[in-house]
């Protein structure tokens, strides 16, 4: 290693404990003993160019140890990443800085994708991976490959433990993925000690069984050793490349490195002094950079901007070759704007069915309509596609075999799934779904809040709503799970009564730039309901009401919608003035103005009563103190969903009766 390269190392190293030490908190051991692998990744290997964050073509970095964040935020700020300042390294962890604690997409120039619970980078890593194979198959022409970067991901023994990593991992194996990267900070340490205790497996084996060349880096101090490994890892064409790089912990600190009390608090003012003495800096100052280590790099800033202008001359021709690919290009990575003028003006997207249809069926449809209006839709299942309805027709399937395929197939594996439709998205040009049953929603959680925090309007297909499953039981019937998704903060969640509930549902969902949706939707069949329409798009609105002030408000979603105007016919034919009011998304209709949500809610009328199969959590706002719910208070049970319907007192005769009762 020369003087230079030695010194922008330590560059790294010093500025990661000087922001933990002035924070008072933070992670020093990965970015200590991780900056050899990182620098000689993103100076030598890496394209990417600080002057354009958001050139296409760029490599991806992830750094899924997200608690490491003052790596990244070092080798930003080095390279001249937007206007990171050395500043913003002094504010590390405080309120309003740039940066955060763990990185955070959106919030800090650079940060691809936001990392912090372990794991969650490898997944997402994937989803960039199978863009890029996706999009290069739709794109590439003879000389002209303007689809062609990888996706690294670097992180540590937490994230090979994490079950996310196995699941996203076994399927970019499948798939053969070979433009992803996955380095491994193999240090032998977690927080409560020695890996050991926890955590013996070969992972280099278990790499290669998921279908991974597998390479190893004896000392990850050796950056010689590291870039052979990288470009070992590029010149394998058929297969995703795992790297394991031997660090240690909280390297060049002497009383810490190599120890478990390196991972997460600051290092102190001695031991940084000790540090630098060890690493041969020549300052104590806390963050000084000497200026020949800016201009190293301010100089490979200049030349990685050369590659994004050979690239920008080719894609210049390649738009003048082929006009028709230009056009789609910007179809894919144009707004939605032009798509959501077009849906809303066609009245055959608005349609209501003619006959009872499962909205799981209806979505199925809609997602029909949408492909060929949305080249760059591509989704898919968590092995449920058949009961899903996610297949697009004709769309063919994402495979090794065929990378432009448009259905993707996640095997049975819902949490990598969610972070590879993240990852998907993060990286550009495609609008992704993903489906599971609403039950096993359970199992996407942890990574569609990352959608919601992220900001990307991912959207979920979740079937088999409620009690409705009916015989598989409560281990299949979705109760609690409502009611965990609306409390999620920038998600909507929608559960539509009809066919045009449903587009409303997919409207909303293919439209929104920065919130996540999930659509909820039902096993049986639902009659079409007179009254329902675009106002649908408004959460909440009445879908069929009364002459003057209603005396009484029903307000359900989904299945209940229908029962609702039922037991509004039997109050009506007692001399009762009753209003339903359909809530397919609580979330949107938040959103309304307060003269919107008085028009619908009025709160003169305090006699309401809300219908939904599944938990009453949520539905207090709506129905105030003199109110009452005709909701589920435990698991459900097995048998036929009309006999569980009744059993569990969702008819319109119960409805009536609670609502007399008020």
């Amino acid at each position: 290693m020369n003087t230079i390269d030695t010194m922008s190392v330590n560059a790294i190293r010093v500025l990661s404990a000087d922001a933990i030490q002035k924070a008072k908190s933070g992670h020093p051991g990965l970015p200590l003993g991780s900056a050899p692998a990182a620098y000689e990744l993103w100076m030598n290997h890496m394209n990417h160019n600080p002057a354009d964050p958001q050139w296409a073509n760029r490599d991806r970095f992830i750094l899924s140890g997200g608690h490491g964040s003052m790596l990244l935020y070092s080798l930003l700020h080095l390279f001249g990443y937007g206007d990171l300042s050395k500043e913003d390294l002094m504010n590390f962890r405080q309120l309003g800085s740039k940066t955060a604690g763990h990185p955070e997409y959106g919030h800090t120039v650079g940060v691809e994708a936001t990392t912090g619970p372990l794991g969650a980078g490898m997944g997402m890593a994937v989803g960039m991976a199978a863009a890029e194979a996706h999009l290069a198959a739709i794109f590439n022409k003879e000389n002209y490959p303007v689809v062609d970067h990888y996706t690294y991901v670097l992180g540590g023994d937490g994230c090979m433990m994490e079950g996310i990593s196995s699941e996203a991992f076994s399927l970019a194996g499948t798939l053969g993925l070979s433009k992803l990267i996955v380095l491994y900070d193999s240090n032998c340490i977690s927080i409560e000690g020695n890996t050991d205790i926890a955590f013996t497996e070969n992972v280099q084996e278990r790499m290669a069984a998921f279908g991974f060349q597998t390479l190893d880096v004896a000392d990850g101090n050796n950056l010689d050793e590291i870039g052979k490994a990288i470009e070992e890892a590029k010149a394998d064409t058929t297969r995703p490349s795992f790297i394991t790089i031997h660090t240690q912990i909280g390297y060049g600190c002497p009383a810490k490195q190599g120890k478990a009390s390196a991972h997460g608090e600051p290092l102190g003012e001695e031991n940084i002094e000790a540090m630098k003495d060890f690493l041969g800096w020549p300052s104590k100052e806390p963050f000084y950079v000497p200026q020949e280590v800016y201009d190293h790099y301010a100089k490979a800033a200049e030349e990685k901007a050369e590659v994004e202008a050979a690239w920008n001359v080719m894609f210049a021709a390649y738009c003048q070759e082929y006009p028709e690919m230009e056009t789609l290009w910007n179809q894919y990575y144009g707004d939605m704007d032009e798509l959501a003028k077009a849906l809303m003006e066609d009245d055959s997207f608005w349609a209501n069915s003619e006959k009872a249809e499962a909205t799981r069926n209806l979505s199925g449809k809609v997602i029909n309509k949408l492909k060929d209006r949305m080249p760059n839709l591509i989704g898919g299942s968590a092995d449920l596609a058949p009961s899903n309805k996610t297949n697009m027709s004709d769309a063919g399937d994402f495979s090794k075999a065929d990378y432009a395929g448009r259905n993707m197939h996640f095997g049975v594996r819902e949490l990598a799934m969610t972070a590879i439709g993240n990852g998907m998205m993060l990286h550009g040009g495609l609008r992704t779904y993903v489906s599971t049953f609403f039950v096993f929603s359970d199992y996407t959680k942890p990574m569609a809040r990352l959608s919601a925090l992220m900001k990307l309007p991912l959207t979920f297909v979740f079937t088999h709503d409620s009690i409705g499953v009916g015989e598989d039981g409560p281990t299949h019937e979705p109760i609690e799970q409502l009611a965990m998704f609306r409390a999620m903060p920038n998600f909507h969640v929608f559960r539509p009564c009809d066919a045009t509930e449903t587009a409303a549902a997919w409207y909303s969902a293919v439209t929104s730039k920065t919130t996540p949706t999930a659509l909820v939707l039902s096993r049986q069949n639902l009659a079409p309901m007179p009254g329902s329409c675009k106002d649908a798009l408004k959460g909440g609105y009445v879908i069929d009401d009364c002459e003057g002030t209603p005396d009484l408000i029903l307000i359900a979603s989904g299945s209940e919608v229908e029962l609702s105007v039922k037991a509004k016919a039997i109050l009506a034919a007692e001399g009762k003035k009753v209003r339903v009011v359909s809530m397919p998304c609580m979330d949107l209709f938040e959103e309304q103005s307060a003269e919107y949500k008085e028009s619908v809610l009025p709160k003169e009328v305090r006699k309401r009563v809300a219908v939904e199969a599944l938990s009453d959590f949520g539905w207090g706002k709506y129905v105030g103190l003199d109110g009452a719910c005709v909701t589920m208070t435990g698991f459900g049970a097995s048998g036929p969903a009309a006999q569980l319907f009744e059993h569990f007192g969702f008819t319109a005769e119960h409805v009536a009766d609670v609502a007399r009762s008020l």
